[in-house]
């Protein structure tokens, strides 16, 4: 039997339609349109104040992920990438700084998750943290994905 785990026997719409099922309630979206950039931006700021080339590669793994899925994700996504590590050279923060700010946003998706009475997706499969910002970027371009089993 094979795995629905692995990225490449998913299309993008699977991906978002399972992501869908756990982020409905109305303000748990809200949170999670401000938290996931927020956090992809502070992982991004944790690893260049640490390691640019690494956090440079890391990235470049991430599109390759994300072009995999979807030419028109992988240029939005790559988009959100350079403004962030824009923004990032531009701003004066340091590890520990970046590292409040992921914090503070994971405390904001997991309250998120109390109000809409579901696990966060990652619980079940570590890709889904990567689907999160992809569905944030989704929302953006106007596409809408209905929950799967529902």
């Amino acid at each position: 039997m094979a795995s629905r785990k692995r990225s490449n026997k998913r299309s993008l719409d699977q991906w978002l339609s399972e992501y869908a099922v756990s982020h409905q309630n109305p303000i748990n979206k809200k949170i999670h349109w401000l938290c996931v950039p927020t956090i992809f931006v502070s992982i991004l700021g944790m690893g260049m104040s640490m390691a640019a080339w690494v956090t440079i590669v890391a990235t470049m793994l991430v599109a390759i992920f994300y072009l995999r899925l979807s030419t028109p994700l992988f240029i939005a996504m790559g988009i959100f990438m350079l403004i962030s590590m824009a923004a990032i050279s531009a701003l004066p923060l340091g590890f520990k700084a970046w590292a409040a700010i992921f914090v503070i946003a994971w405390i904001g998706q997991f309250v998120g998750h109390k109000i809409e009475g579901k696990k966060p997706s990652f619980f079940k499969d570590l890709q889904f943290l990567l689907i999160g910002p992809a569905w944030v970027a989704n929302t953006l371009m106007g596409r809408k994905i209905k929950p799967a089993y529902q």
